[in-house]
């Protein structure tokens, strides 16, 4: 039986795991993150190759997480490890927007703070619009990061690493101001774990043994006071190692992007959009997520929770909303059945988030 772990001395284990065993992709133990993604877009490709090279190789994150409508943001990326997402959004956000990027593991900082100069002067900027902060995902006011202060938060594959999932949230909660959206991609199982499992070192490190139950995180988001989780993609996670198998019995698991919203409770009641085409890089369509993808200029009926979304986040000048008495079609919930139903598909059905095969690597 694999030894118990403590919050600390997970923290301990995930630290030790991704500052001297794991230092790129390349040394990660399981295929958590290899499943298919669609193309990263161009105007994302572009700003990636500005990115250090050494970032870029010693970074063992997941995918492309990169919400919309990123201009002049102050965005926190959790779990940052050596900046390669802080870098790339610092370039979406501009001048005038800021990214703090926030982990654990000083080795990983080291790397990141090392190239600031460098990636400052490659986007001609003046002044650095990147910092970079040690501390726990679950203790964000504690690193002090001040409550109310951020419009987006980010995570590529690190809240399956924190003992403490439901105190992650609460935290992203208070540092988000009014509007602002948590947007993450993560690792899910289907179910709750057994005990046996969770205590597995390698498994946590490896994303794992530490992954939520999906429908825990619908509970979790709830009582935090978020909005109910809105399903952007998900891929099916093929683990292959013959002695992972053995430890994880019949459990499955999942990566999945979600976006939660810190805005007012109560449903305002179905309403018909338009998207007017002005978010960069999705002007003709923007996927809001697996249910809604607006098309410039279309009037869509969507329920009451998206519509306040809509309403009272960064997204309020890009749409247009007026009552509507056309109850929308439920969306898919299940981001294991979302998963199947992009793999039926085909290859490139899901898009770039956690776990993609972009970055053949989960966690950071």
């Amino acid at each position: 039986m694999a030894e118990e772990m403590s919050a600390c001395n997970i923290h301990e284990g995930v630290q030790d795991y991704y500052g001297k065993t794991v230092t790129s992709t390349s040394d990660i133990k399981s295929d958590a993150c290899v499943a298919p993604a669609k193309p990263i877009p161009a105007y994302i490709s572009q700003v990636l190759k500005k990115v250090h090279p050494d970032v870029i190789n010693r970074y063992t994150g997941c995918g492309i997480v990169v919400p919309e409508s990123l201009g002049g943001c102050r965005i926190l990326d959790l779990g940052c490890g050596t900046g390669r997402d802080c870098y790339m959004l610092s370039q979406l956000v501009g001048e005038k927007g800021h990214v703090t990027g926030i982990d654990m593991t000083q080795e990983q900082l080291d790397v990141a703070q090392t190239h600031l100069d460098y990636h400052m002067k490659e986007f001609g900027y003046k002044s650095p619009n990147v910092t970079f902060v040690k501390g726990f995902i679950e203790a964000l006011t504690e690193a002090g990061l001040e409550k109310g202060s951020f419009d987006i938060i980010t995570s590529n594959g690190v809240v399956n690493l924190s003992p403490d999932k439901k105190r992650v949230l609460a935290e992203a909660y208070s540092v988000l101001k009014d509007g602002g959206e948590l947007y993450f991609s993560d690792v899910y199982s289907s179910g709750r774990l057994t005990e046996d499992i969770r205590k597995d070192k390698v498994l946590w490190g490896e994303c794992l043994s530490g992954a939520l139950w999906w429908k825990d995180l619908l509970l979790l988001a709830e009582e935090v006071g978020f909005s109910p989780p809105r399903l952007v993609t998900a891929n099916i996670i093929t683990v292959a190692n013959k002695a992972f198998q053995e430890v994880l019995g019949d459990f499955k698991f999942v990566s999945a992007t979600y976006r939660l919203f810190k805005v007012p409770k109560g449903d305002t009641g179905p309403c018909q959009v338009i998207y007017n085409g002005s978010i960069t890089g999705v002007e003709d369509s923007f996927e809001f997520d697996c249910q809604y993808t607006f098309k410039a200029n279309e009037a869509v009926a969507v329920d009451g929770e998206v519509a306040a979304i809509l309403k009272c986040s960064r997204f309020k000048e890009d749409f247009t909303c007026q009552p509507c008495g056309v109850k929308p079609k439920e969306g898919i919930v299940d981001p294991f059945e979302l998963a199947l139903q992009l793999k039926k598909q085909g290859p490139g059905s899901a898009t770039g988030g956690c776990c993609s095969s972009q970055s053949a690597a989960c966690c950071k």
